[in-house]
This record gives structure tokens, C-alpha cells and sequence, in this order.
């Protein structure tokens, strides 16, 4: 997110919202138990990551085959008060080449005064924040294995995740993800896409992006999928003029397959999609909005 370059909203908003510093973050631990740093039983955890990236590789070929309701809320906030909202709901489907097809349903007039929507943040919105770890990614990422953990109504194995390296024009996830012990697919997320722009001494005119904390809970869809359903940030944003405080929520729902029966292939192994009427066996209850 950029911030909108204005002296006098830098004055007045600068003293408003850097106070509100301490008070936004958001919650990661929100559902879980205490940590439990005992190695996993019968599997060791790069086995653990193998088998997650394959399942995951699986789950993005799946998606493809449903249309959902994404709705997305940008906030700036001053104290408990909403001073500015950016908003959009859109219908998501596929194309049968895998092509993303994005229909825009509701878009009211945009109020946000001191941040601009970058480019990185509609594909944070599209990709990153509705984090994907497949097989074909694990090679960009170094993950450590840190316990096991009770997340709502199910044990997880919990993994610290962060780049190798920084290409020049790519960005990564940064934060933790928690796998379902019995499905081996991740159920929660929670971190920023990295890098950030900052400015510096040596460019003070550079074009400031940032990105927020933010947490991602999934729920079993057709009792198969683990899809994304509920994504938030609360946190400020250290833009070099001043701070602002934010908060993004992004609801994905109404989740329904469409087009013909198909197979999913992953390294020769045909996985069935779902059946017409399968039986829903959601783990994860639904988050607060």
C-alpha cells in the first residue's frame, strides 16, 4: 500500500493515528493452544512438508474447478472509527485453461484518504494473502518445524516459513503455517508478503509499498479441500511521513463446483473431484466477521 502524499493530512493524521501504534496488531494466536515443541510421531517433518506440498499442489488444481464470492474491506481507522473504506466483492471462476475470471458484483465509491491500493495489493489479494505452498514452491523456502498445536477443533503440526532469497521483483510470504495432522494440508496462515519499499536516506522520493500483518484461516470445502475462507489485518503501517492504522478483512465464500466431473492429475495419480452432493465435514468453525 502506498501512501497518499499530502503535507497537511501528514500533519493532522500523523498526530491522530500514531498513538493507535500500540493498539493495532494482529492476532495470530486467535484459537490456539499452547505449543507443544515434541517431534512429530511416525514422520519426520520434512516428511511432513513433502506430503503438505504435494496435497497442495493438488488443492490449487482444484480451485479451478469452483466458483466463489470474494469480498474485500479496506479500512483506515481512526481510534475505534472507520475515516476511510475501500470495498469490493467480486464473483471468482476459472476459465478452462486455468485463467482467473473476476466479476465484479459490488464496488462502491472508494473513501480511503492516506492509502493508495498498489498493484501488489490486488495480487495480494488474488494470490499471496490466500497463501498456496506447493511442491514446485518449496524450493524458494527455508521452513523449521516448531511443535505441534490444538487450532481450533484441530492438532497441527506448526511450521516458521521465510525466503531463501529475495529475487528482484518477486515477492514471498514471511510468517507461520499450521498442517492438519490427519489431512496434511494447511488450515492456517499468518505473516506478510515481503519485501516491502521503504525510502531511505539515499532515495527519499522512492514510492513507499506496505504490506500489513495479516492471518488466514481455511475450512474444509466438500469435505476434501482445505479452502481459504476469512482473512484479516489489523496493523499500522510505518510510512516514512507517519503512521497509519488499517485494517483489511476478506471474506471468501459460497464456494460451489462447477463444469463437468474431471480428475485431477498430479504426478500420474488421478485424484476424483468430489461427488455432486458430498457430504460437508468442516472442521474449522466459521471466524468472526
Amino acid at each position: 500500500m502506498n501512501l497518499l502524499n499530502s503535507a497537511l493530512r501528514t500533519f493532522i493524521y500523523g498526530l491522530i493515528l500514531v498513538p493507535m501504534a500500540l493498539a493495532a496488531q494482529t492476532n495470530c494466536d486467535e484459537g490456539t493452544g499452547p505449543l507443544n515443541p515434541a517431534q512429530p510421531q511416525g514422520m519426520t517433518p520434512q516428511q511432513i512438508i513433502e506430503k503438505f506440498g504435494a496435497k497442495e499442489e493438488i488443492f490449487r488444481q482444484a480451485l479451478n474447478n469452483y466458483v466463489y464470492t470474494q469480498d474485500i474491506t479496506v479500512q483506515e481507522l481512526d481510534g475505534n472509527t472507520v475515516s476511510g473504506e475501500f470495498r469490493l466483492v467480486q464473483e471468482i471462476t476459472y476459465d478452462d485453461k486455468g485463467g482467473r475470471i473476476e466479476n465484479v458484483t459490488f464496488a462502491p465509491q472508494n473513501t480511503l484518504r492516506q492509502l493508495i491500493l498498489s498493484r501488489e495489493d490486488y495480487e495480494d489479494f488474488r494470490y499471496k494473502m490466500a497463501f498456496v505452498l506447493t511442491t514446485s514452491d518449496l524450493p524458494q523456502y527455508n521452513l523449521l518445524y516448531v511443535g505441534q498445536q490444538r487450532q481450533d477443533e484441530v492438532d497441527t503440526y506448526v511450521f516458521d516459513i521465510a525466503p531463501k532469497t529475495i529475487v528482484k521483483g518477486q515477492r514471498y510470504f514471511q510468517g507461520r503455517i499450521w498442517v492438519d495432522n490427519h489431512d496434511l494440508q494447511i488450515v492456517k496462515s499468518c505473516g506478510k508478503t515481503v519485501p516491502d519499499t521503504i525510502a531511505t536516506k539515499k532515495k527519499k522520493n522512492a514510492q513507499e509499498n506496505l504490506s500489513p500483518k495479516f492471518v488466514t484461516y481455511r475450512e474444509q470445502i466438500d469435505g476434501q479441500y482445505w479452502f481459504p475462507t476469512y482473512i484479516r489485518a489489523d496493523d499500522v503501517l510505518h510510512f516514512r511521513q507517519n503512521d497509519v492504522h488499517m485494517r483489511e478483512i476478506i471474506k471468501l465464500t459460497n464456494y460451489k463446483r462447477f463444469g463437468s466431473k474431471t480428475k485431477i492429475i498430479f504426478k500420474g495419480e488421478a485424484k476424483e473431484d468430489p461427488k455432486d452432493n458430498p457430504k460437508d465435514n468442516s472442521k474449522m468453525p466459521d471466524k468472526k466477521p
